[in-house]
């Protein structure tokens, strides 16, 4: 589901958006990490709060991607997007080890359509796995 916020009667820039994070829903699911990485600009800011991550850049967040631990599946629920064509928010549900789980995404766009920045908020706060130390700060 899409709803559009912003400019009445104008919804070329939030079907722009739906279709951009779709997009990276999508190819991070099938791990087409080339694919996955057209989606974002080449500064990209990637923020995980309840875990006070930070990846900056685009190769640094891909490769975060390609090395998070185990098996994951994604399905995106709903998505909002404004009119102006900068801003999206997603509800998804990811299932790891058989387990489901909720998240809200925020994405930030560039003119170009391509994501400036991610804001992921996960149910719980937790501790981030080991063995990413290289590709994130932490806050």
């Amino acid at each position: 589901m899409t709803e559009i916020a912003g400019k009445s009667g104008t919804t070329s820039g939030a079907t722009g958006l739906r279709a951009a994070v779709e997009a990276y829903w999508a190819t991070a699911d099938a791990r087409d990490w080339e694919a996955f990485a057209a989606t974002l600009s080449a500064d990209v800011v990637y923020d995980l709060p309840q875990t006070r991550e930070r990846v900056l850049g685009k190769e640094r967040y891909v490769r975060f991607n390609q090395e998070y631990p185990g098996d994951w599946s994604v399905r995106i629920e709903r998505i909002v997007a404004d009119g102006d064509g900068r801003q999206a928010a997603a509800r998804t549900r990811f299932t790891v080890a058989g387990e489901e789980m909720p998240a809200v995404h925020f994405f930030s766009f560039d003119a170009a359509g391509r994501i400036t920045e991610v804001t992921d908020f996960w149910p719980e706060p937790y501790e981030p796995p080991a063995g990413r130390e290289h590709l994130v700060e932490r806050y």
